[in-house]
């Protein structure tokens, strides 16, 4: 599906859409005319304005990731076609920064997004100069002080140029995406992590972008190999939206390889990570911005002057006496922003786009069009069927469908049971792979604690090591690796299990001993040596704070991406999950439906439509939506609470957070002693330990808390989506046989003009219907072989 054909589509059910609601409209109005109630027409035009809603403001993300150095604000830049986004040399994306497209008339705005503040912060607003300089500055101050503010997002609203013809993709979205390398910048590592795996799991394409002159750049090969070690479905999901760009091709020299050969040799160490038929583009970014610049006429003259400077000799023509001649800069732009790489690119990712994510959404949103068009079949049949049927016959089948209607309530009441069950499984489940993780992360930091005891005394023995089961509290799963599968009968299963890796590329012994190894071996010696080996003497304050600290910043970050790792499992986990429970709830929902439509069809010898109980992708928010959400609101509750001077509760809101709340402070014991008139200070090993295990499970403890109630509310809120469906279906009938019984009993002498005004209504109808249809066989010829959701 090209971008031209996606657009057409998307108007044309756009305006079967609006077609369709100014018909309902027009009848609703003339029954209001009459002293009618409309409610039922209501719900239609209400569901059908919610369709078209998300069909003009949908959004489509791209996630852009990639290591410093390799270009990235230069290729968002180009994209965007504005010079908005700065670089420097230092790592400078602090956290998630999302380039939202606005209408070109409109004044571009940089926000910042805070921890527990519901509206975001107006930087600034103006031309792309202004907020690249805010922007700029902003970034700096939050990495020089610290983020004392708790900034957690950027967005820059700004129109990009790359989808500006095309109103079908008004919800457009660049992501800018931290890379690998800058995890580990500043304070920011677990967020940052935690922001680029969120884009791996939401976004509708990803853009690696690599540096021509160092594609096999460490950092970027880290990435890959974690997601093929600990992430190997995000392969098998992304496959067909994954994307590398090989920038900065226009530094390539005469002695340098060619670059299809460079690209050869990346898509065997591709292949080498797991990455089956790597796509990759080259692309020289910065020639593509200057040149989209050049023929927008927003060029400045330094911009034209490095254009000239680095571009435009390629571009220089022969005379008829042999002299170069280089043409003008806006002569040579739309060659050299073809021959950049960008516009194919480009047309790649809408593509991209179009043919999955923006295919589902059309063939949601005419789903939800044709469902309504349908109900209105079916309103418009019973009322002609009505009027053919005997005035008690008809009372009495009205009674009788009262009477099946409270019927199907019942049986949707037994699948609210059933859902509530299956909601206790699921939190179970999650409850026991966060016991799980706390289990392994725990044993872990003890194994690295027992080392440290093993390096320490020469006589160290496993008959003096403390068992380590006697530090840990009892759990129903003590593997550091654990499979999880439900032997409850009828049980969602758990989706390829849980499996936590608690890796570790230096032990702890190693770091403490490479920091000061004087200070650190000091309790080796002879005057110092005891029997304890989990027990280090130090002579200063300073020494003892010195192995605290080094204690701390080995097992903060190491905890903290463990638990990242965690999350992001649970959440792909609990995804595939709720996805599997909707379609048991719209199958139990569905069968109810369809024997209450079979019973009014063979009542009242109509022919009525399959009521289809839908979950379209507009209306089914995420796992990640829902963390957020939950997320948000704790840290408001916290922040008022303590404004408020109130008893600080116990913080359930760290699920998925990705800040340093939880284990910012790995606590150590350390205490002054007295042995043989000399003092000295202890660390005491046992003691640091089991503050650290603590700190694990306060973590565990609070996201178990806030898993619960997204559990509870997703569920509930799917169960409610397909209640509200029939419910809705049944109460549009009884509106339909209580107008239909007024008319009979205060109308019957207009009974011709009424069927023929309802039959004339059918035929209006019957064009919007075909129209659907006709609508319905296009998109299906451009169905992709795979949706990816």
């Amino acid at each position: 599906m090209s971008s031209e054909q996606f657009q057409a589509a998307h108007d044309s059910i756009y305006n079967a859409g609006t077609g369709l609601l100014q018909y309902l409209q027009e009848i609703r109005q003339g029954r209001l005319s009459e002293g009618d109630d409309t409610k039922s027409l209501q719900n239609v035009e209400d569901e059908i304005n919610k369709a078209l809603h998300a069909l003009k403001e949908q959004k489509y993300q791209v996630a852009v990731i990639a290591a410093m150095k390799a270009g990235k604000s230069t290729f968002l830049n180009a994209v965007i076609g504005a010079d908005v986004l700065a670089s420097e040399t230092a790592a400078c994306t602090i956290c998630r920064t999302d380039v939202r497209h606005i209408p070109s008339g409109q004044i571009p705005r940089l926000l910042e997004y805070r921890d527990g503040q519901r509206l975001p912060l107006v930087i600034t607003e103006g031309e792309a100069g202004e907020i690249q300089q805010k922007f700029l500055m902003r970034t700096r101050e939050i990495r020089e002080k610290g983020n004392p503010d708790k900034t957690i997002r950027f967005e820059i609203e700004h129109s990009i140029e790359a989808i500006s013809k095309l109103s079908s993709l008004a919800g457009f979205t660049l992501v800018d995406t931290p890379g690998p390398n800058e995890w580990e910048s500043g304070n920011f590592n677990t967020a940052l992590k935690q922001t680029a795996l969120e884009a791996l799991r939401t976004c509708n394409a990803i853009l690696f972008v690599l540096n021509y002159a160092s594609y096999k750049d460490n950092a970027i090969s880290d990435l890959f190999k974690d997601i093929i070690e600990n992430r190997k479905e995000i392969l098998s999901e992304n496959t067909g939206k994954i994307y590398f760009i090989l920038n900065k091709v226009d530094q390539k020299t005469e002695k340098d390889r060619e670059i299809s050969d460079v690209i050869e040799d990346l898509k065997r160490e591709l292949t080498s990570f797991g990455f089956s038929n790597p796509i990759i583009y080259p692309a020289s970014s910065r020639q593509g911005v200057l040149a989209k610049l050049i023929q927008q006429g927003k060029a400045t003259d330094s911009q034209i002057k490095d254009f000239k400077k680095f571009f435009s000799a390629r571009y220089a023509i022969e005379d008829e006496e042999g002299n170069q001649i280089i043409p003008a800069p806006h002569k040579i732009a739309p060659q050299a922003l073809k021959d950049s790489g960008l516009l194919t690119i480009q047309e790649t990712v809408i593509q991209t786009i179009t043919q999955n994510a923006g295919w589902n959404l059309l063939s949601d949103v005419l789903l939800k069009i044709e469902k309504m068009a349908k109900a209105s079949e079916d309103s418009l049949n019973l009322q002609i069927n009505g009027w053919e049927l005997e005035m008690h016959s008809l009372k009495n089948k009205v009674e009788e469908y009262h009477i099946r209607a409270e019927s199907a309530k019942k049986k949707v009441r037994n699948v609210n049971e059933s859902v509530k069950t299956q909601e206790k499984i699921l939190t179970t489940q999650f409850s026991e792979a966060m016991i799980s993780f706390a289990s392994g992360a725990k044993n872990k930091i003890q194994e690295e604690i027992d080392q440290i005891a093993k390096s320490s005394s020469a006589e160290y023995s496993k008959s003096n090591t403390p068992d380590i089961t006697e530090l840990l509290p009892q759990a129903n799963i003590p593997s550091n690796n654990i499979s999880m599968g439900m032997t409850v009968p009828n049980a969602i299963p758990i989706f390829g299990g849980f499996a936590f890796s608690f890796g570790v590329q230096r032990p702890l012994v190693e770091v403490l001993s490479k920091v000061n190894p004087a200070q650190f071996n000091s309790h080796r010696s002879t005057q110092f040596k005891i029997a304890d080996p989990y027990k280090i003497r130090v002579d200063t304050e300073k020494e003892a704070q010195e192995i605290g600290r080094t204690i701390n910043e080995f097992c903060s970050p190491l905890i903290q991406n463990w638990w990242i790792d965690t999350q992001d499992q649970l959440v792909r986990n609990g995804t595939l999950i709720r996805e599997q429970l909707v379609r048991e709830i719209q199958t139990d929902i569905q069968q109810i439906s369809n024997e209450l439509s079979k019973y009014i069809g063979e009542s009242l010898q109509v022919k009525l439509n399959i009521n289809s109980i839908q979950f379209p992708t507009f209306e089914f928010k995420g796992i990640d939506a829902q963390v957020k959400h939950q997320v948000e609101v704790f840290t408001r509750t916290e922040t008022e609470t303590k404004y408020r001077s109130e008893p600080k509760t116990e913080k359930s809101g760290s699920l998925c957070k990705g800040d340093k709340t939880s284990t910012e402070e790995v606590p150590y014991q350390a205490t002054i002693q007295v042995e043989d008139k000399r003092s000295f200070y202890e660390v005491d090993l046992r003691e640091t330990t089991k503050l650290i295990k603590q700190k694990i499970d306060t973590q565990v403890s609070g996201s178990q808390v806030v898993l619960q109630r997204i559990i509870h509310k997703q569920v509930l809120d799917d169960f409610k989506n397909a209640e509200q469906q029939i419910n809705d279906y049944i109460k549009r009938f009884q509106d339909e046989f209580d107008r239909l019984l007024k008319e009979r009993e205060t109308r019957e002498a207009e009974a011709e003009q009424i069927r023929e005004t309802l039959n004339v209504q059918k035929v209006k109808l019957n064009e919007y219907l075909n129209e659907v249809t006709a609508i319905r066989a296009s998109l299906d010829n451009w169905k992709p072989l795979q949706r990816i959701r």
